[in-house]
């Protein structure tokens, strides 16, 4: 007929969510409703505000129907309306619900196919921890379910460090390969880089390598740690030398009456002991001081 084009016609919005696609195809299968009782009735066509009123109409009715029988659930502690609750809401509304089976066996009815099933709008999943309990034996299988686990379960915000060898040495190897890699990349876009394809210069870059004028130069210069090193080991240096000199002048001051060799004794007595130590711990050749050659004279 005529009113099912129109019906399935209806609509020229386009919705752009999930939910509004919801709520259109639910819209439009009441519109296929009303058409179809309005031929049952012997309408060959009807205009389009007369459908929509009609439409209006029964999903106010459907609505309020809902909406009681919820009210009738919460009433009595329930969650979930049942069918008691839907005939007292009919019978409440003026409704008379004996005539229901009669009005379900009539010849003219016509049988509406399915709508399309349409996904509804997917809500978050919520916290997951532990499993969700059932209803004992003795709760009613129509009670409201448990809440979720992680309401009322205690549940530890850190995990255990893993200490297995193998895990942390694999962790540890694709961290540094993953601070290379980002390390090679970051060079790669801010220094000058060679390219292995003449023809595209962005695949496979290459660091460019920078020679330099003085190569042996690196290896001349000290490092900050032998800099440091030295610095350490002239300030042990002065240190000895200064203790040297105090117990030597303490030793002269207490034994007047010694001998002339014992009183005249060098100061450098003291100090190789400290100049021996530096050539080991200098490792730079150049750094060393220097060692003058022995000269032998002819007889």
């Amino acid at each position: 007929p005529a009113s099912y084009a129109l019906a399935n016609g209806h609509g020229g919005k386009a919705a752009t969510s999930p939910a509004e696609n919801y709520h259109l195809a639910r819209r439009r299968t009441l519109q296929v409703v009303v058409s179809a009782l309005l031929t049952e009735c012997g309408f060959d066509s009807a205009e389009k505000a007369a459908v929509e009123t009609l439409t209006e109409m029964m999903q106010s009715y459907i609505t309020e129907i809902g909406r009681c029988a919820k009210a009738y659930c919460e009433h009595t502690a329930r969650s979930i309306p049942t069918l008691s609750d839907a005939v007292v809401t009919l019978i409440e509304m003026g409704f008379k619900a004996d005539t229901l089976p009669l009005y379900a066996k009539r010849s003219q009815r016509m049988v509406i196919t399915a709508p399309p099933v349409t996904n509804p709008p997917v809500t978050p999943k919520a916290l997951s921890a532990g499993q969700k309990r059932t209803h004992p034996a003795h709760i009613p299988c129509h009670f409201p379910e448990f809440p979720d686990p992680h309401t009322y379960i205690k549940t530890p915000t850190f995990r255990e460090p893993v200490s297995d060898y193998q895990v942390v040495r694999e962790k540890a190897a694709s961290q540094r390969r993953d601070v290379e890699r980002a390390l090679t990349r970051f060079m790669a876009k801010t220094g000058e880089t060679e390219s292995l394809f003449k023809d595209d210069i962005t695949a496979f870059p290459l660091i460019a390598a920078q020679p330099s004028t003085i190569p042996y130069l690196s290896a001349l210069l000290p490092s900050e740690l032998e800099l440091q090193t030295l610095e350490e080991t002239d300030s042990s240096e002065q240190d000895d030398q200064t203790d040297g000199e105090n117990a030597v002048g303490n030793m002269i001051s207490d034994d007047p009456g010694a001998d002339k060799e014992n009183a005249m004794l060098p100061l450098s007595a003291v100090v190789p002991a400290a100049k021996a130590s530096e050539d080991n711990v200098i490792d730079n050749p150049y750094l060393r001081p220097v060692k003058k050659p022995k000269v032998r004279r002819k007889k």
